[in-house]
């Protein structure tokens, strides 16, 4: 609901449009772990690779600019992956 003179309407406005921005990248990231996952599962590799997943998260770290701390990014992320991680599972 918008209310007259809102001074946070076109600030929200702008929130509402990242969050789709965002879903978008989530949704296109997935497609593209899912592509991985088929992979993997024609060469019966695990789904679960350690090494990968730290390389991934150490990146984050090093190009976190904030004001999220790498704590929350790392936190986002590891759900994110995780998420991820289990439709790839389902394939298999």
């Amino acid at each position: 609901m918008e209310y007259k003179n809102d001074p946070y309407a076109e600030l929200r406005k702008n929130i509402d449009g990242i969050d789709r921005k965002i879903l978008d990248l989530l949704n296109e990231r997935a497609r593209y772990a899912l592509e991985i996952g088929e992979i993997k599962k024609k060469r019966n590799d695990p789904v679960y690779v350690p090494a990968r997943e730290k390389d991934v998260l150490d990146a984050l770290e090093r190009n976190n600019q904030g004001p999220l701390s790498n704590e929350t990014v790392i936190s986002i992320f590891r759900t994110i992956i995780e998420s991820v991680r289990k439709m790839e599972s389902d394939l298999k």
